[in-house]
């Protein structure tokens, strides 16, 4: 009987430890890009501009800018927002789940690594959604089949404009806030 308990607590600590250490890449995807920093940024905003299901730019983000005005120097990276009130005004109109307005709008990273290759960054926001029940759970799967669309591309097609101006501002009120998110 104490093997049996021993074998189980023994089991249950080896779960934990696989947990910790894999949590992070669970809940967050990083998948390379085969064209530059721009040009991915581009094809992410036209695939998010084509998906449908109200998707819609919300904002272009260069967060290395802070830290190069701040004296600092970091590889490029710049964040795609989009927001979709297909997805996000049922979230938001729920009071026991209005906390997840958090992570609106939705975020995609496209940045550079020292080994000089281009990366995007998501949330695997179908693992994120079942964490909070049924209603998110269902909702945040619809939003990773849509994230998928956005980040497959087509090297036959040329490459877009990329989109550097706030997209949105003026449509919903204040700058970024186009998509109603």
């Amino acid at each position: 009987m104490l093997k049996l308990i021993g074998g189980f607590i023994a089991g249950l600590v080896f779960v934990g430890v696989l947990a910790y250490n894999f949590m992070g890449s669970l809940m967050f995807r990083e998948i390379p890009s085969p064209f530059g920093v721009e040009e991915t940024v581009a094809r992410i905003q036209q695939n998010i501009q084509n998906a449908g299901n109200g998707w819609t730019l919300a904002g272009l983000r260069n967060p290395a800018k802070a830290v190069e005005a701040d004296g600092g120097n970091a590889l490029p990276v710049m964040m795609v927002e989009a927001c979709s009130t297909k997805y996000s005004g049922p979230i938001l109109r729920d009071d026991t789940v209005r906390f997840l307005s958090i992570l609106m709008p939705c975020k995609i990273s496209v940045y550079k690594k020292n080994d000089g290759k281009t990366y995007i960054g998501m949330m695997n926001a179908g693992l994120m959604g079942k964490m909070f029940g049924p209603l998110v759970g269902g909702i945040m799967g619809q939003v990773a089949k849509d994230q998928a669309k956005f980040v497959q591309f087509d090297a036959s097609k040329p490459a877009p404009p990329m989109i550097k101006a706030t997209p949105g501002a003026g449509a919903g009120g204040a700058p970024g806030a186009g998509g109603g998110c």
